[in-house]
């Protein structure tokens, strides 16, 4: 079965797989090989594989697929009430397809330049270059941080504001091992802790009700 990849991924697949192309026809069979093999390496990276997304009410899904690095109070303030920083850490071998994890409107998207930390330190949810959605739901407010980290330098956001989204459906993706960090009110119920892995779109991080 063809594996389904991320839009945003072709143009980087398309490059050593043309010239594994271009190699072989020149009769450079090793240097083809080392492309060919560099071209799926990257198609791997941008796979996007079809998610059964759990139902229930007030479930809270994992925005990312990876493991979780922290799991404590949040001190920024733009939840407006006391919130929990879930954050998530993908390495180069994870999906990096990003996912809503509640159902609920896209209020605001906000971009901010920073420094390219290693993601997995504490520093990178505050300094690093993000992305930061805002989502609206009657339950509550919920962000979600897409964190650029040491290699990945391209953060892709898919989402709008005003956009109605689904829990689990795809809002971007950050290029190269990256960061995601979860924000939800401190009110919620969470089921996870530092350590364990979670999939985007699969994993119940939570319940918010």
């Amino acid at each position: 079965m063809m594996i389904p990849i991320a839009r945003e991924g072709w143009p980087f697949i398309l490059i050593p797989l043309s010239l594994a192309v271009i190699l072989w026809i020149a009769g450079w069979q090793v240097s083809s090989a080392i492309a060919l093999v560099l071209a799926v390496s990257v198609a791997l990276f941008f796979r996007d594989p079809p998610r059964d997304i759990p139902k229930g009410e007030g479930l809270i899904l994992s925005p990312a697929d990876g493991t979780i690095v922290h799991v404590g109070p949040y001190l920024g303030r733009e939840l407006q009430e006391p919130a929990t920083q879930i954050s998530i850490f993908l390495s180069v071998f994870n999906v990096h397809i990003n996912r809503a994890p509640f159902p609920a409107v896209v209020e605001e998207v906000t971009y901010r330049p920073g420094t390219f930390r290693i993601a997995w330190q504490p520093e990178a949810s505050a300094d690093n270059e993000q992305n930061l959605i805002m989502l609206k739901a009657p339950e509550g407010q919920l962000l979600v941080k897409q964190i650029a980290g040491l290699i990945a330098r391209r953060i892709v956001c898919r989402v709008v504001p005003g956009q109605k989204l689904e829990a689990g459906e795809r809002i971007g993706l950050i290029r190269f091992g990256s960061r995601v960090d979860l924000i939800v009110p401190a009110r919620a119920e969470l089921f996870v802790k530092r350590g364990d892995r979670v999939k985007g779109g699969i994993s119940v991080m939570g319940a918010l009700r």
